[in-house]
């Protein structure tokens, strides 16, 4: 690519400078010392995956320390008028060999790019480094060497020697989700090792106390296995292990599922933490138990289960290991590398990414909303969605090998060549900001985080295109009183289908009968476990049992004004331009953890639902009164006082109040900031009002919603239940707008339900605007609409237009046929560990995303999969 010339700009040395601190005079009140909490971005642009390493290297700006590639600096010039920058760059090649063919360690400005992160996984003995540093001013493009103490104003050198040795911007974006660093065990050397002749079988474990076969916890010094309790790893137990050590004063002690090839989960009782012991093999193999022979975890540290024998076919099959699969490169062909457990989100969002409508919101008004981010783009969804997005699809990140490489690899014997990937650090750290789990470093489940990127999705598409409409759908819902056999018909929003895996329809059912036996007789007698068999259901079978009607808990019959028993069947009433099926894999183990079912669905590759279709009301029906059950309040009226009394003064602390309004913010709007966000402090408060303050009522006085139903009224009015003034939260109406609600609407159905939403959004399935019914016929798309789908018993062929108001969220409604385009796979015995890959069909073949690796699949294992897309097919 062409740049301009001013990049080689002019490099100011003694003569062309002779007083540097003249020249950055101007500059001065702009350049800026980084200050606790300040991150310091040197290792990525905000707008692509340049670094350091990348040919234009990076530019760190000396007042806001973001990082921009050579493509992007002078948009944030442009829009900022921010001059001084710090320009990055490393040079990356092989070591030089000495005259005994030895590498030469050379390595100059050492100390230039502390804790700057590598976006390539060099082999640290093969290569060497040399770093650069310079600033550069804006617009003349001065380049002025650093390091340049004596020359350079006193502030200067200050601000330019904390940029460098700044620590990286995501440990200090979210410190809570940074694990601390697990030391060493000052028992592990001098570890004593009774010769009790104690050897421990590679299954079949169970306390020595009490029988327990779960959180088992093997003693280092005796080999005693016993249980653990409500510490260290949050599992459940007799507190067995810690009891013994009381007795013995053994000190360390090892988790029996966490054993693999690279160590093992050690905590040590007398330093009351989790510990390293270097000589864990060792340690182990005094009772038997051989490391190597377990099943090795996959690259980048993806957590594996001790189940090894029974998981091991599923982690080759899955990823295809011992085939020669070929690589593939360039545009929807780049890898995401793992940032350790990361797995989930990359296959989520490589799927994401192959979606046309996610491409064209995303990618292709990259421009647009690079121009109009803020001046923070790393908090930008859209931003970082942007980036990620043109990441993989535009084969920046994704070249081949060149020609001279491929053929000086092969004379090396070496060839290992595979695509660099682009690093998701920053957009995890956005869209996870907040969530307890996915902040953290810990496997997660994929499809929990693809219902929390579509929720953020909707979120930030507010009045625009939203391209998660693609998923939305109605399902409706037919309740029927047993006794009465009267009816109620509702709709509701949905993302996804889960589909049940009913091992009793298992096409192997006997052979699973014969293996659960074998399996119990070995855990008995501590014998090795049988080879694993795996249930084989037909997708025919869960398809049905979602169909099949369910029992409801406690329900209410309006018609017998009292509970009876009630049953509730599911259909659809409009089908989703893309279907996403999981398949419900997990269920839970006794210490609570999900635990994955060894099963395999013959999924197949084309789908017709048609017959799924919901019908509404039939004739000869009749539904059920349209009554709601009475609100039991308490009976103490002491109680009621209470309530009453949080209403009429709700507790506000007054002290981040005045903090706040001390900056200048309304009084109004900071009393309402600290009460919508529970008193957590005046920072969370101030990301509130930072989040709201463009809203018309932003400085209208706090308003609360009433917490007392006074009970059913005699009014026809739809408003319903109370004549209070229980303005709803903004946050409700936020939520119900962003699902394409007008506004007027879902104030209406808010307040008519005492601001709960599930009853809010029911509200407004059966209580359609009135004088939107013309909007309606306005909205048809391509095929022809019969009947507005806000009537219970009809469905819609409409897309509803995002800046239209209609009395429905939007719905892209067709036929029910699909074929499937991606699926994604797990491997391991639980959702919080084992590792997650993608099949995605594209050009007419399978290609397999595994991290940053990306290759032609030879056999898609298509029945292993946990979570399925398939794309709409035209009814032609």
């Amino acid at each position: 690519m062409n740049h301009p010339q001013w990049w080689e700009g002019p490099l100011l040395n003694a003569k062309m400078a002779a007083d540097l601190g003249e020249l950055l005079v101007p500059y001065m009140p702009t350049i800026r010392v980084p200050r606790t909490g300040d991150r310091v971005f040197k290792s990525e642009c905000a707008f692509s995956y340049d670094s350091p390493e990348s040919e234009g290297g990076l530019y760190v700006c000396m007042n806001t320390f973001l990082g921009f590639g050579r493509e992007h600096v002078e948009r944030h010039y442009r829009k900022t008028g921010q001059s001084v920058y710090m320009h990055l760059k490393r040079h990356i090649k092989e070591k030089a060999t000495g005259a005994a063919g030895g590498a030469i360690p050379r390595r100059r400005n050492g100390k230039v790019f502390l804790d700057l992160e590598l976006n390539r996984d060099f082999n640290g003995e093969d290569y060497e480094y040399e770093d650069e540093a310079k600033l550069v001013i804006f617009p003349d493009h001065y380049e002025i060497p650093l390091p340049n103490i004596e020359e350079l104003p006193a502030l200067v050198t200050i601000a330019c020697d904390a940029v460098l040795n700044a620590a990286s911007a995501y440990k200090k974006q979210d410190p809570e989700s940074w694990e601390e660093e697990i030391q060493v065990s000052r028992h592990a050397r001098s570890l004593r090792q009774l010769d009790n002749g104690v050897k421990i079988p590679p299954s079949g474990w169970k306390c020595q106390k009490c029988e327990m076969r779960e959180n088992l916890w093997l003693n280092l010094t005796d080999g005693a296995v016993l249980c653990g309790k409500w510490f260290f790893d949050g599992s459940g137990g007799n507190g067995h292990a810690l009891e013994h050590y009381r007795e013995t004063n053994f000190p360390l002690a090892v988790k029996l599922d966490t054993i693999n090839p690279d160590g093992a989960d050690v905590y040590s009782f007398e330093e009351e933490e989790a510990v390293l012991d270097p000589h864990i093999s060792e340690h182990l193999s005094h009772f038997g138990i051989d490391m190597l022979q377990l099943q090795q975890p996959t690259e980048n540290g993806h957590h594996t289960d001790n189940n090894a024998r029974q998981r091991v076919s599923e982690w080759e099959v899955i990823q295809e290991s011992g085939m020669k699969l070929k690589a593939v490169y360039g545009s929807g062909y780049t890898g995401i590398k793992n940032l350790g457990n990361s797995c989930y989100l990359s296959t989520i969002m490589q799927v994401l990414f192959s979606i046309p409508e996610f491409q064209r919101m995303y990618v292709g008004n990259l421009q647009r909303i690079y121009d109009y981010s803020p001046l923070d783009p790393t908090q930008d969804f859209a931003t970082q969605m942007a980036k990620l997005g043109y990441g993989l699809l535009s084969g920046q990140y994704s070249k081949p090998p060149m020609k001279s490489e491929l053929i000086e690899q092969v004379m090396k014997e070496e060839y290992k060549h595979q695509q660099r990937g682009v690093s998701p650090r920053m957009f995890k750290g956005l869209v996870s900001k907040g969530h307890p789990e996915f902040s953290s470093n810990r496997q997660q489940d994929a499809h929990e985080f693809l219902l929390h990127i579509i929720n953020l999705v909707e979120r930030n598409s507010a009045g625009s295109e939203n391209p998660s409409d693609v998923f939305r759908f109605l399902v409706e819902e037919r309740v029927q009183c047993c006794q009465t056999r009267r009816v109620r018909y509702t709709q509701r929003v949905d993302y996804l289908i889960q589909l049940p895996a009913p091992i009793e329809c298992a096409t192997n059912r006997e052979e699973l009968l014969a293996y659960e036996a074998k399996r119990k007789d070995a855990e008995e007698n501590m014998r090795a476990p049988p080879e694993p068999v795996r249930a084989r259901i037909p997708f025919t079978a869960c398809l049905q049992a979602f169909t099949e009607p369910e029992n409801v808990p406690d329900f209410w019959s309006s018609a017998l004004q009292a509970k009876s028993a009630g049953v509730k069947t599911s259909r659809f009433a409009s089908f989703p331009e893309y279907l996403i099926l999981q398949i419900k894999k997990f269920t839970f183990g006794v210490d609570w953890v999900p635990k994955k079912l060894d099963l395999a669905i013959d999924v197949p590759d084309f789908l017709d639902l048609n017959r799924l279709r919901a019908t509404g009301l039939q004739v000869g029906e009749e539904e059920l009164p349209d009554l709601t059950p009475p609100i039991v309040l308490p009976e103490d009226t002491r109680v009621i006082s209470v309530l009453i009394n949080i209403l009429a003064a709700p507790e506000i602390d007054e002290v981040a109040v005045m903090q706040l309004a001390e900056m200048g913010f309304p009084l109004e709007a900071c009393r309402k900031a600290v009460y919508y966000t529970g008193n957590m402090g005046p920072e969370m408060a101030f990301n509130w009002i930072i989040a709201h303050m463009e809203e018309p009522d932003f400085a209208e006085p706090l308003t609360l919603p009433s917490m007392i139903d006074p009970g059913p009224s005699s009014s026809n009015s739809p408003m319903g239940a109370t004549s209070l003034d229980n303005s709803p939260p903004e946050e409700s109406i936020a939520i119900l707008t962003s699902m394409g609600f007008p506004r007027s609407h879902t104030i209406q159905a808010l307040k008519a339900t005492n601001n709960n939403l599930e009853r809010a959004l029911d509200w407004i399935f059966t209580h359609p605007e009135e004088e939107e019914s013309d909007a309606l016929s306005d909205m048809a798309d391509t095929e022809p609409n019969d009947n507005a789908f806000s009537n219970a018993n009809s469905h819609s062929d409409s897309t509803l237009s995002p800046d239209r108001d209609a009395s429905g969220p939007r719905i892209k409604d067709g036929p029910g046929r699909y074929e499937l385009f991606a699926f994604i796979s797990h491997m391991g015995a639980s959702t919080m560990s084992g590792h997650y890959v993608c099949h995605i069909k594209k050009e007419g073949r399978w290609v397999i995303y595994n991290d940053h690796k990306v290759c032609l699949s030879e056999r898609p294992p298509k029945d292993l999969g946990y979570i399925y897309f398939y794309h709409r097919l035209s009814s032609s």
